[in-house]
């Protein structure tokens, strides 16, 4: 409302393909799964949930994710977009151990790929969006791609 309490009237941003697209990831997920066994720490279980939900407007998502890695509690927010400036699908993943990971996302098909300075994923999605199979990665010490966690989500509402 202005001063003289008229409503300006603001025309609506239009939705685009890019933006339904990111419907595929909306709902609740259980996901199961390990981190990549390595020299200075073996394999452990990852048992984690996550809510993946559009905020107002409909331009970004919201992505809360609780659980257990091994024996700690751990977590994170993450905001995923798209920019139609760029072109480009961003993420900003905010963790439990005061960590910020920033990603560019790319999509083929039915597969979604991050990719952030030191930590990447492909996630494929089958059973019509139901199941998310996710091979994350990390750049080691000698900057190669490595397995750092396989991880199944499974969709349940």
């Amino acid at each position: 409302m202005t001063r003289n309490n008229t409503i300006q009237h603001r025309q609506q941003p239009q939705h685009s393909l890019e933006l339904e697209r990111l419907n595929i990831f909306i709902g609740k997920w259980m996901n199961e799964g390990y981190t990549v066994e390595t020299a200075e720490a073996p394999s452990v279980k990852i048992n984690t949930s996550d809510i993946y939900e559009w905020l107002p407007g409909r331009f970004f998502i919201l992505h809360t994710a609780y659980g257990r890695v091994g024996n700690m509690d751990g977590g994170g927010v993450e905001i995923l977009g798209y920019d139609p400036a760029t072109r480009k699908y961003l993420s900003r993943f905010f963790d439990s151990l005061g960590n910020i990971h920033e990603a560019e996302l790319e999509v083929d098909g039915d597969s979604w790929k991050w990719k952030g300075e030191n930590t990447g994923c492909t996630a494929v999605f089958s059973e019509k969006g139901k199941i998310q199979t996710a091979h994350h990665v990390r750049l080691d010490e000698n900057g190669t791609w490595v397995p750092s966690m396989e991880v199944v989500l499974t969709k349940v509402v």
